[in-house]
């Protein structure tokens, strides 16, 4: 437990951090040989993506700890945890189609929920309905593309793939475990 408290204040001991920076340093020296204009750019860029980016994630990082402290975790684990079963997993793979926005939406909430006791079944239903079916990804992209009929085929077909992946990840974890057992939070 010790340890995790660590690891969350100490960003030099997750190892993805330290991945990133390091290509984001081999990038830069990249930019830096190509001359100080091509450099200067790259920071350019990178603080106007910053600038786009920082609000978004600062606003979905505080909902995903306000769910985190607002949602009882009895609910949670009554509705999608471990004992939920199927109903469990339609659940969460009705809210992942009804879930609007992009992955700076849809994974800080998936992470507070694991850590109030959703079960990897319906969490792995939620990202695919999410992926797959999402509600604005059909009204905004597929069907003034590519028609209503061509939308609601996809659809309709993509329907039990959720459902599937959500009973196949509640297998997968009760042959292989958990993982890192134990929840943060």
């Amino acid at each position: 437990m010790e340890k995790n408290a660590e690891k969350k204040k100490n960003p030099f001991a997750d190892l993805s951090f330290l991945v990133f920076s390091a290509i984001a340093l081999i990038a830069g020296g990249i930019c830096y040989s190509r001359g100080k204009e091509a450099f200067s750019s790259g920071l350019d860029a990178s603080w106007s993506m910053f600038l786009t980016v920082a609000p978004k994630l600062g606003a979905a990082f505080l909902m995903a700890g306000l769910v985190e402290v607002l949602v009882p975790k009895d609910l949670i684990t009554k509705w999608i945890g471990e004992k939920s079963g199927l109903r469990g997993i339609l659940i969460a793979t009705l809210a992942g189609v009804l879930t609007p926005g992009g992955p700076i939406i849809s994974f800080p909430l998936i992470a507070a929920l694991y850590k109030l006791g959703a079960d990897m079944g319906p969490l792995v239903a939620y990202l695919t309905a999410w992926e797959l079916l999402g509600i604005q990804r059909v009204i905004v992209w597929e069907i003034p593309f590519m028609g209503v009929k061509f939308a609601s085929l996809r659809f309709v077909i993509s329907l039990s793939f959720p459902i599937i992946a959500g009973l196949i990840a509640k297998k997968l974890v009760l042959y292989f475990g958990e993982g890192s057992k134990g929840r943060e939070g």
